[in-house]
């Protein structure tokens, strides 16, 4: 949730705060009125209505993950948010008059979301004002509403552990002035409801473009390129405009899925991606996540594309595939077609399909924790290979999966593992 360009020589200094903050990972808009009427269809301030919807987009707006940690009281902050120029921590919200919000009146809370600045400091773009600016007055009063309604916890929020000069909160208000946006660009087209409803859910709640697009040279959101991608943290965020989701094999209905539960026939949730899916997504309407896929998709989707056929050199396929054949098909299946509560298929794997294949290498080195889905849907954790194959082996391995099952060139060299591995995973 954040990010940073603009004003050299006093912003250079000002904005330093806030490249820290935009490194972050951890989807505004000009959305018409009919886009947002869905979510602020008149409620009664401090009515029972108000509060489910507060509630509701508590959850659309992913809240929890950044402000509630795997072991503490919900919203009471401590999740700690890693970056090059320090640490960064998400801040107790609940309504203690202490150490939460309980002091805040809703006009203050407003301010907070839409100009980044509270009662008494701004706050750095780690928390996604620039995607946040967007949302209704009305929206931002039913999650409100709902956090006040919490049970408060007096834990003191951690501050931001800063290197200088990026610990010079003030400089924030500089960096607002050229950066702080009051729409995003759009990466699809369309004109329909459901798009203008997606819009609105995508860019301001959902704030997919704080990890999904590139930052520029003071870490603001690059708005000539939304959603194209970016590799903010270990685990980069794919392309997920029209022609990206194409490239790997999406369709609508698989996205529903994928939204729904974490687990698609492209692959399962993982790195920033699965807190995403355990707290929020799975808990939009069915309306509401058509929604958001018909924004990413656009009105009119691309087909999706097919594998495309790859020559490589016979000699290290061989060797990737016997690589394969005694350290992954055991879970992955002999044919890549995976395991059932075990393992995802490597046939028609969005992250295999990459043109980029910085995730697979990483996942590769690093392994995935054991992960439980909505439901019933669970699967193994994955072994990180970093200690038990070289860099040409898992280049090797890299290759054979990426030829014969992404479609793509079998071109990775043991320099590009090696690079890769050095690379600090956290």
């Amino acid at each position: 949730m954040t990010k940073v360009r603009y004003l050299r020589n006093a912003l250079r200094i000002a904005a330093a705060p806030l490249l820290a903050a935009a490194l972050l990972a951890a989807c505004d808009g000009s959305s018409s009125s009919a886009a947002q009427a869905a979510s602020q269809s008149a409620v009664k301030p401090g009515s029972a209505d108000q509060l489910a919807l507060g509630r509701y987009l508590t959850n659309a707006a992913d809240c929890a993950a950044c402000h509630t940690t795997a072991t503490g009281a919900a919203f009471a902050g401590g999740v700690e948010l890693a970056s090059p120029f320090g640490k960064f921590y998400g801040s107790n919200i609940t309504p203690d008059k202490q150490h939460g919000i309980g002091k805040w009146s809703a006009d203050q809370f407003y301010k907070a979301l839409h100009d980044g600045v509270t009662p008494d400091k701004h706050l750095y773009p780690a928390m996604p004002y620039t995607s946040y600016r967007s949302m209704t007055r009305a929206d931002s009063d039913a999650i409100y509403a709902y956090l006040m309604q919490q049970k408060p916890v007096a834990v003191p929020s951690k501050e931001a552990d800063l290197k200088f000069p990026y610990n010079m909160r003030f400089g924030m208000m500089f960096w607002n002035v050229p950066f702080l946006k009051n729409s995003l660009t759009d990466a699809s087209t369309g004109q329909s409801p459901a798009w203008l409803r997606g819009q609105y859910l995508s860019n301001a709640l959902g704030h997919c473009a704080e990890c999904h697009s590139p930052r520029g040279v003071f870490g603001q959101l690059d708005l000539s390129k939304p959603l194209t991608g970016a590799a903010l943290g270990r685990v980069a965020a794919p392309n997920i405009t029209p022609a990206g989701l194409a490239a790997v094999g999406w369709t609508a209905a698989d996205l529903q899925t994928f939204f729904s539960t974490g687990i698609a026939p492209q692959g399962s949730a993982y790195g920033e991606m699965f807190p995403v899916v355990h707290l929020s997504t799975q808990y939009l309407s069915k309306d509401d996540l058509n929604a958001v896929i018909t924004y990413l998709m656009g009105d009119k989707p691309l087909p999706p594309e097919p594998v495309k056929t790859i020559t490589a050199d016979a000699t290290e396929l061989d060797a990737g595939k016997r690589l394969y054949t005694a350290v992954c098909a055991g879970c992955h299946g002999f044919q890549g077609d995976g395991k059932a509560h075990v393992a995802v298929a490597m046939k028609g794997n969005s992250t295999v399909r990459n043109a980029d294949p910085h995730n697979l290498i990483v996942t590769m080195l690093d392994g995935i924790e054991a992960q439980k889905f909505p439901g019933t849907e669970s699967l193994q954790d994955m072994p990180a290979f970093s200690g038990q194959l070289s860099d040409k082996e898992l280049a090797q391995l890299t290759n054979f999966l990426r030829a014969t099952w992404g479609g793509q060139a079998a071109d990775i060299t043991p320099d590009r593992i090696k690079a890769m591995r050095l690379t600090t995973a956290h």
